[in-house]
């Protein structure tokens, strides 16, 4: 049966390199991403590299939740004409900002990074149980050490931080994929998140040379955080990519879900704050409010 895969952010960095990974173990590759020009040139690659298994591109801007809403729609549809299954979402989506944006009046780290990938991940489950046995991939990071764990609001409190609040959200969508993990065993669906480690990037190469993205403490301890930073960041995206294309592929994972698959893309324990059922309710109620399935 032909596998097929979804890869949010997949136009470029460790998203492509996902895509490539996932072309090369069999599955036709669908990439999301706004620009149509580089969406064109990473299917070209993956198409040149794994011509048996042709990919596409779709044009979604994933910072809207109404466009979520569309994609998730077009790709449904598109799963139910062909009667193909969908077998991998892979939610690679994120981003950081260094002074603080909102997005459809709200806060926009925590939009892309949370509310966007769990909006197209509920909208889709009916496409993915269909199809199962299938993965869901949700791509963490190491910043949710530095998270904030309240979330009665979109917004903590006190000033706001770039690098800070991006963990806070990376860690609410954390907790949300190791509670759907267990709301969906015995579905067929598993769910999987992957950590990179740390990669030259788009998102790190532009913001983490300032400061002002972590808080005052930390500023003052600036070029140790600096230069710690510049040597975990300095590996290929390809390295990165390689725990993604594991919880999507590895066979030794059949049968498994809630599993973090960290950056060494073996399996590592999750963080104590995405584990606590008390963080993962109250992410759930936030998500509901602020990324209904069906748009106002």
């Amino acid at each position: 049966m032909k596998r097929t895969a979804v890869v949010t952010a997949g136009t470029a960095g460790i998203g492509l390199e996902t895509a490539l990974g996932l072309a090369a173990a069999g599955f036709s590759v669908t990439v999301i991403g706004r620009n149509a020009g580089r969406g064109a040139q990473a299917v070209d690659r993956i198409n040149a590299m794994s011509p048996a298994h042709p990919a596409r591109f779709l044009s979604a801007d994933l910072a809207s939740l109404d466009e979520v809403r569309d994609l998730a729609q077009r790709i449904a549809a598109d799963h139910a004409a062909s009667g193909e299954p969908l077998t991998v979402l892979v939610n690679n989506i994120g981003a950081m900002f260094p002074d603080r944006r909102d997005l459809g009046g709200v806060e926009a780290s925590f939009v892309v990074n949370h509310l966007s990938p769990y909006l197209l991940t509920e909208l889709l489950l009916p496409t993915l149980t269909a199809g199962a046995p299938s993965r869901i991939v949700n791509v963490t990071s190491g910043a949710v050490g530095v998270a904030r764990r309240v979330f009665d609001a979109v917004e903590p409190p006190g000033g706001y931080y770039g690098f800070h609040w991006y963990g806070r959200a990376k860690l609410a969508n954390l907790a949300y994929a190791l509670d759907l993990a267990t709301q969906l065993d015995g579905t067929g669906v598993s769910v999987f998140a992957a950590d990179p480690g740390g990669a030259a990037t788009d998102m790190t190469n532009g913001t983490m040379g300032d400061p002002k993205i972590v808080s005052p403490a930390l500023r003052l301890l600036w070029p140790l955080v600096r230069r710690k930073f510049e040597r975990s960041t300095s590996g290929p995206a390809s390295a990165a990519a390689i725990p993604s294309i594991v919880a999507a592929t590895d066979d030794a994972l059949t049968g498994r879900t809630g599993v973090v698959i960290g950056p060494q893309a073996t399996p590592v324990p999750p963080p104590r704050a995405a584990t606590d059922p008390r963080v993962a309710e109250a992410v759930r109620r936030l998500s509901e409010r602020h990324a209904p399935l069906a748009a106002a």
